[in-house]
């Protein structure tokens, strides 16, 4: 809070002399605001390492009798970019034990542009002053009070005018721009500066609208140049792009098609040739993207590259046409990866995409042409809204590869190009690391691990081995996709010892500045639970979807009044970090208790020796029937081929000796050949599931 919005809630409250201040002396606001409270004669001061609560307790009570509201007003601590709170957790459970019913205050300041919309205090635009319903006392006060303030930052991030904009425009503003900033195909080493690649998207988007004629339309293409494009083209044209999965199945890829109603496919003659098996559509529903940008010419391509380039932007806007779809409507179409069942279609708009590129560019301090690695493919949404979408909005340059799995040449790029953000899973994270030395990783700020729970022992190692901090972010396609990540280490300092605390190994951070979470009890949806309580995790925000194409079935369950069940367990403590429990459809009912997969995965997976040049999934927990007790835990294992009796018990032993109950600990190991991950580094659960049965002989 600043001076000004101190002097607008006072006057709310009925001005100074209505209202008592309620300081912490080690928090103390600043010198100004500290006059201004101490003209009105009413203030309280307490330190929470020593006040007695009871007796700070009776002194606010006795301010009420006397009709005065008590406002506690907290200083500046140190915290990240864009956190839930300034209040750091000590002082929001000393509040707690207070027992009062507190009233909390919103206090959010915003931009009006896209840059850093939500922001600090000392700049910007608007400021927004929210005295909210008064809560319920008891000693769970600082969660619900957290929960109020994530709400109320979600209403009004959502009211954004910014968030109205077209996706359109901003790619072609961010890339007139940032004209000179590069994309970096890895796998022919070369490069394509942003006003260049502008051009060539705005040539190909007048073909496309001249020859596709429906809605949407397929992309199978890797991260390059070429998926850039057609990614690029189809939105400032305004049609949707599919970006498809080109290692699905020919039974999901049908799926697909029908779901989405795609006639024409844009893709590559030499990718093609690298996919020989991939169940390709007819020659007559591919667009071939390097035979279409040849017939269009160099003459033609370079007239829009100046167009591009020199025009003036409203003329370009006009021409193009590019605010004709825009807030809710759909910008592009992703499916999930299918792991446990058919693809589901996320319908993404430009409201949701658009918040998301904000709310990154919120947490990341990323200077012009400082670059990303974007190694991640198009269907996968991290792929495109971070690693496409945002470099070109905000002027950061793209490194592409078509493959998160080659290490040596991902580690090889990172060097080349000066890489500061790295995102990954921890199983190709793992990969990388062993083939990187101690400078390789000399340029990331930021180097973000997902999809998978990250084990203590890789962070130690990627520390030790090459100084870089793994930190860990988590997301899901329905939200665009990043719930929350850590990015950046808070700490005291001797000018202030306070913090919010922002970063936590185990946990993946804080909220998307405008998302909000709750909690809820895994088996009853409407029992809900405080945040502090491992249970169902629901979340929503601008960048929250709105339903699965075509499964109002589904959406039913996961849907309620703007928010999503996640279908992940997890609990935020009052710094607002998020702690995440492993998926609900991962948990085995054994013997009445429910066992985590995950849990038993992580303990078995840190205490392996792994064979010298091992880098994929070592093991992957599953579930199956069991006559005495419903179910039972098995193991699928890539390193373990003989005495597997023997090596069950040693499993065993060791889960029993980390803590890990008898009853948790698998029933059999299941030699495989490898453990079955998805292309976003994920794993199977499908593949998985195929692979017990049939070990087993299980109905599949």
């Amino acid at each position: 809070m600043d001076m000004g919005t101190l002097h607008v809630l006072v006057e709310a409250l009925g001005g100074l002399r209505s209202v008592t201040f309620l300081v912490e002396k080690n928090l103390a606001p600043e010198r100004r605001m500290m006059r201004y409270m101490e003209r009105s004669g009413n203030m309280l001061c307490f330190d929470f390492r020593t006040s007695d609560s009871r007796e700070m307790r009776v002194r606010i009570l006795e301010e009420h009798q006397r009709g005065h509201d008590v406002l506690f007003v907290p200083g500046t601590p140190n915290r990240d970019m864009s956190c839930l709170s300034d209040v750091p957790l000590p002082f929001m459970a000393q509040l707690a034990a207070l027992h009062l019913a507190p009233v909390p205050v919103f206090v959010g300041f915003y931009r009006n542009s896209i840059h850093h919309a939500y922001t600090e205090r000392t700049s910007y635009d608007s400021a927004v002053v929210e005295i909210m319903p008064k809560l319920a006392p008891g000693p769970l006060a600082a969660d619900r009070c957290l929960e109020s303030w994530m709400e109320a930052g979600s209403r009004h991030y959502a009211v954004l005018p910014q968030l109205q904009t077209s996706m359109a425009r901003l790619l072609v503003e961010g890339l007139r721009k940032y004209s000179g900033v590069r994309l970096e195909d890895g796998l022919d080493d070369t490069g394509l500066e942003y006003g260049k690649l502008l051009g060539v998207a705005i040539a190909f988007s007048r073909w496309l609208k001249e020859n596709v004629h429906e809605p949407r339309v397929g992309i199978l293409l890797p991260p390059g140049k070429g998926g850039v494009i057609a990614n690029f083209a189809c939105i400032i044209v305004g049609l949707v792009p599919v970006n498809i999965n080109y290692t699905s199945s020919e039974a999901a890829f049908e799926s697909i098609k029908r779901q989405s109603g795609i006639k024409r496919f844009i893709t590559a003659r030499p990718f093609m040739a690298k996919l020989p098996h991939f169940p390709w559509p007819p020659a007559a529903e591919l667009i071939l993207i390097e035979r279409e940008l040849k017939n269009l010419g160099m003459a033609k391509i370079g007239s829009w590259v100046a167009f591009a380039r020199f025009a003036p932007m409203g003329l370009v806007t006009s021409v193009l046409d590019l605010d004709k779809r825009r807030g809710a409507d759909e910008l592009a179409l992703l499916f999930t990866s299918g792991s446990s069942g058919e693809p589901k279609g996320v319908s993404m708009t430009h409201t949701m995409l658009v918040a998301q590129v904000m709310q990154m560019n919120c947490k990341l301090d990323m200077t012009h042409g400082s670059a990303i690695l974007a190694s991640l493919p198009f269907f996968h949404s991290f792929g495109l809204s971070v690693s496409m979408l945002l470099p070109a909005v905000y002027g950061i340059s793209m490194v592409t590869y078509p493959s998160p799995l080659d290490a040596k040449k991902l580690n090889e790029l990172i060097v080349r190009h000066k890489c500061r953000l790295v995102v990954s899973t921890p199983t190709f994270a793992r990969s990388m690391l062993r083939r990187a030395d101690a400078d390789t990783y000399k340029s990331v700020s930021y180097f973000v691990v997902g999809a998978e729970k990250l084990q203590k022992s890789l962070a130690e190692e990627f520390r030790d081995r090459c100084g870089v901090k793994l930190k860990e972010g988590y997301g899901l396609t329905e939200c665009s996709p990043v719930v929350s990540c850590s990015l950046t280490e808070t700490g005291p300092t001797p000018e202030q010892p306070f913090y919010v605390q922002a970063y936590g190994l185990g946990t993946v951070g804080q909220l998307m500045p405008g998302m909000a979470a709750r909690i809820t009890d895994p088996d009853d949806d409407d029992v809900p639970l405080p945040l502090s309580e491992q249970g169902m995790l629901w979340v929503k925000g601008a960048n929250v979807f709105d339903g699965y194409v075509g499964r109002d079935d589904l959406n039913a369950r996961v849907l309620r009044d703007g928010w999503f069940k996640t279908g992940d367990l997890a609990s935020m403590d009052l710094n607002g970090m998020l702690t995440l429990g492993g998926r609900r459809s991962r948990f085995s009912k054994i013997g009445g208790e429910m066992v985590p997969h995950e849990v038993v995965e992580h303990a078995v997976d840190s205490r392996l020796v792994l064979p010298e040049g091992f880098t994929g999934r070592p093991v992957a927990v599953m579930g199956a029937p069991d006559a005495q007790k419903g179910e039972a835990l098995v193991l699928l294992s890539a390193v373990h081929r003989a005495n597997l009796d023997q090596g069950l018990e040693v499993i065993r032993e060791q889960l029993v000796a980390a803590g890990i109950p008898r009853l948790w600990c698998p029933r059999e190991i299941i030699p495989v050949e490898n453990i079955p991950v998805l292309p976003t580094g994920k794993l199977d659960l499908k593949g998985c599931h195929l692979l017990v049965c049939e070990a087993l002989n299980l109905p599949r």
